[in-house]
C-alpha cells in the first residue's frame, strides 16, 4: 500500500470540501437505510462529525506507525455491536469513506490511487474481521 498515495487523496479531498461528513453519511443512508434511525439524537451531527474524524485519525495512524489504529478498530467494531450495528455495515464504512474521497477529487482519483485504497480497505477489513485482540495478538500485521 502506498501511504503517500492515501495522504494524498486525502489532502485533495480536504482541499476541495470544507466536511466531508454530510458526503460520507449520504453515501452511507443511501446504501444502508438502515442505519440512519440510529443517529436520531444527533441533531447537530457532532456524533457524525466525531466518528468521522476518528476515522482519518485511524486511517492515518495505520499507514504510518500504527500504533493505535488496529486495537481502536477491533475495538469500536465490538462497541458497535451494542448500538445493533453488524460487523458487514461497519466493516462497509471505510469504504464508504473511501468512494466519497474518490467522489470528491474525480479525475484526480488515479488507478494508483485507487490501488493504494484497495489495498488498505483489504488490511484495515482484517481487523473488523477479526475483533478479539486475543486472536490477532502477535499475528503479523498485514502490510
Amino acid at each position: 500500500m502506498n501511504a503517500e498515495l492515501i495522504e494524498q487523496s486525502l489532502e485533495l479531498a480536504a482541499e476541495r470540501c470544507e466536511d466531508l461528513t454530510p458526503l460520507v453519511y449520504a453515501r452511507l443512508f443511501a446504501e444502508h437505510p438502515q442505519m440512519e434511525p440510529m443517529f436520531w439524537g444527533d441533531t447537530n451531527w457532532a456524533i457524525r462529525g466525531e466518528m468521522l474524524s476518528k476515522v482519518f485519525s485511524a486511517i492515518l495512524d495505520f499507514i504510518g506507525e500504527r500504533l493505535y489504529a488496529h486495537t481502536l478498530i477491533q475495538t469500536e467494531v465490538i462497541n458497535h455491536a451494542g448500538y445493533d450495528v453488524p460487523p458487514d455495515v461497519f466493516r462497509v464504512f471505510f469504504g464508504t469513506v473511501a468512494a466519497t474521497v474518490a467522489e470528491v477529487i474525480g479525475a484526480d482519483w488515479t488507478p494508483q490511487i485507487d490501488q493504494a485504497w484497495t489495498e488498505l480497505l483489504a488490511q484495515l477489513d482484517f481487523y473488523v474481521t477479526h475483533p478479539n485482540q486475543a486472536e490477532t495478538q502477535g499475528t503479523p500485521i498485514p502490510a
